[in-house]
C-alpha cells in the first residue's frame, strides 16, 4: 500500500506512474494501463482530493509527495475547537455539593464548570472531586461547590480557535475528561463552551469516514 488511507489497485498502479514519469497528462495515464480517460476520471478524481497527486492544466498530474500520515496531520491541522465544542453546564459556586451532583446526574456530563458572580470562570468540577466530598461526613447541602473545586490557575482551558489537536494533548497531559472553552471578557473568562474526549472521538471519526 502506499499509504494508510486504503487505494484500489489502480489507483496504487495510477500513483506509481505519476511518481516515474510525472508530470503526465491524464490522456497518457489512460495509454499506460490501457484504458480510456473516461474510466479513469473517478480515480483521478480521488487521488487529487485526497492530496496524493496534484494537477496543472496543460502540464498533467504530478505527486505531491505526501503520504498517507502527512496528508492526516495537514487535516487535523484543519481542525479547531469551535466546531466540535458542546454546550457546557455551568454552576454557580454558592451551589451546594448535594446539587451539583444532582446537576451532573441530570444533565449527564462528567464534568461542571463553575461561574463567580461575574459569570466568570471561577472553578471545575469532575466526578473525582464530588466523589470525594461525598464520602467525607460533611453535610453536603451546606458545603459549597467553592470549598472543593479546582481553581484558577490550575484550570487547563480551550479556546475556541485552538486546534482541535492541540486541545486533545491537554486532555492526556493533564489526564482530565473536559476542557472549558472561555473566551478573555473584561474581568476574567467567560465560559462559551466544553470539550470533551467525545467531542473529540466524534471529529476523528468524522475525518476518517471523509
Amino acid at each position: 500500500m502506499v499509504s494508510q488511507i486504503e487505494l484500489n489497485k489502480r489507483q496504487e498502479l495510477i500513483l506509481e506512474i505519476v511518481k516515474e514519469s510525472g508530470p503526465i497528462t491524464g490522456e497518457h495515464i489512460a495509454d499506460r494501463l490501457n484504458l480510456t480517460r473516461a474510466t479513469l476520471r473517478p480515480d483521478l478524481a480521488i487521488l487529487t482530493m485526497a492530496g496524493f497527486l496534484d494537477a496543472r492544466p496543460r502540464v498533467g498530474y504530478f505527486y505531491t509527495g505526501k503520504s498517507g500520515t502527512q496528508l492526516l496531520t495537514e487535516n487535523l491541522k484543519k481542525l479547531f475547537v469551535k466546531d466540535y465544542q458542546s454546550i457546557p453546564v455551568v454552576i454557580s459556586e454558592n451551589v451546594s455539593v448535594y446539587d451539583a451532583i444532582c446537576t451532573m446526574f441530570l444533565e449527564d456530563v462528567g464534568t461542571l464548570f463553575v461561574a463567580d458572580g461575574a459569570s466568570h470562570l471561577a472553578g471545575v468540577l469532575s466526578r473525582k472531586d464530588l466523589l470525594r466530598a461525598s464520602i467525607g461526613k460533611q453535610d453536603l447541602n451546606h458545603l459549597p461547590v467553592n470549598i472543593i473545586m479546582t481553581r484558577m490557575p490550575n484550570i487547563t482551558f480551550c479556546e475556541r480557535d485552538d486546534l482541535l489537536i492541540e486541545a486533545a494533548k491537554k486532555l492526556i497531559e493533564r489526564q482530565i475528561d473536559a476542557l472549558p472553552v472561555v473566551k478573555e471578557s473584561p474581568g476574567g473568562l467567560e465560559i462559551v463552551g466544553r470539550l470533551t474526549k467525545t467531542n473529540i472521538t466524534k471529529a476523528f471519526v468524522t475525518l476518517a469516514d471523509e
